[in-house]
């Protein structure tokens, strides 16, 4: 028995999926409609290859995966692929039934095989959605090649702590903070934490302090709230040259949406929602997030609609601004 989150989610993490945002008939049209900008963007350029990573129910072998993958390279003047974790079959499952940390462990595999980014002296990766635990967890765990630039649309890269489009302060409340409660008593033991890719970065704030999420929970792992701290994955944290962290103001799939910019509920409440410098991740640095923050290396913009609501233009011009040699 597992928290059954990919149920409510399936069609709103995909790139090809919601219509109101870069859809594959869409996004063709965009590649050609962002050429002037792309003209501008080719001078600017930047020397390193880029990954990305696909959120949830997508695919790399999807064609809007494969064309934002193309708008990426493009601006940046350089090598861009999108980094699966499974073959045309599998793929998209393994977003669902393959755990958080062997995506990751695969994620890397698959870089490491690439000739064109196996010997790079750095990477960028982009990451949509759910893709950004995997860029987040190639950094901690690997990064070698190292990561010179991480763009986060979206991103779960906080973890998540309730039902998408299910806020228990909400007018669903009373029903969303029963499945937050259920959800909470499943999620970390052994078991669960190696069936569902999803449950491995569900932080419930009501049980951080427990054994069982110290001790079972991946996402605890990667922020050093687990019972031993892991000096390699802040280190490694720490040597990423820039951090540009996009929210969605609107944001319903990830809960609360303020994770898109570090932050998270307080330990212990539903409600009470921290900023990034307001955590205790943050206030002891934990992984490196104070380090790097204090460094200048963190960045922070927003779009103003829903999950995964972005426009070609704007994918552009983070990456024009925000990427560093």
């Amino acid at each position: 028995i597992f928290c059954p989150l990919p149920i409510f989610v399936v069609a709103h993490n995909s790139i090809n999926s919601n219509p109101s945002t870069l859809t594959m008939p869409k996004f063709a049209v965009a590649v050609a409609a962002a050429a002037a900008v792309l003209a501008g963007s080719a001078e600017a350029g930047n020397p390193y290859p880029t990954v990305t990573a696909h959120g949830m129910g997508d695919s790399c072998f999807n064609e809007g995966m494969k064309q934002i993958s193309e708008l990426v390279g493009n601006t940046t003047g350089n090598y861009a692929r999108c980094i699966p974790t499974g073959n045309v079959m599998t793929d998209t499952l393994n977003g669902f039934l393959m755990t958080m940390d062997k995506n990751v462990d695969v994620f890397a595999e698959n870089i490491r095989k690439d000739p064109n980014l196996k010997d790079a002296p750095f990477i960028n990766c982009v990451g949509f959605s759910q893709g950004n635990s995997l860029c987040r967890g190639y950094i901690h765990k690997y990064n070698d090649p190292p990561v010179a630039n991480f763009l986060s649309v979206h991103g779960t890269v906080s973890g998540v702590a309730g039902f998408p489009n299910c806020n228990p302060q909400g007018l669903l409340g009373p029903v969303c903070k029963q499945l937050a409660d259920l959800c909470g008593d499943l999620a970390y033991n052994e078991v669960t934490q190696n069936i569902l890719f999803q449950v491995d970065y569900y932080r419930d704030p009501l049980r951080v302090n427990t054994s069982d999420y110290k001790k079972y929970s991946q996402i605890a792992q990667w922020n050093n709230e687990g019972d031993s701290f892991n000096q390699t994955y802040k280190d490694n944290f720490v040597s990423v040259k820039r951090f540009a962290m996009i929210k969605a103001m609107r944001d319903t799939m990830v809960f609360p949406n303020e994770g898109e910019w570090w932050g998270h509920f307080a330990d212990g409440s539903q409600s009470v929602v921290l900023k990034m410098n307001e955590t205790k991740w943050y206030q002891d640095d934990l992984f490196g997030l104070k380090t790097v923050d204090e460094a200048g290396k963190i960045v922070f913009n927003h779009t103003e609609g829903e999950h995964l609501q972005f426009s070609e233009e704007q994918l552009v011009w983070w990456i024009d601004n925000y990427f560093v040699e």
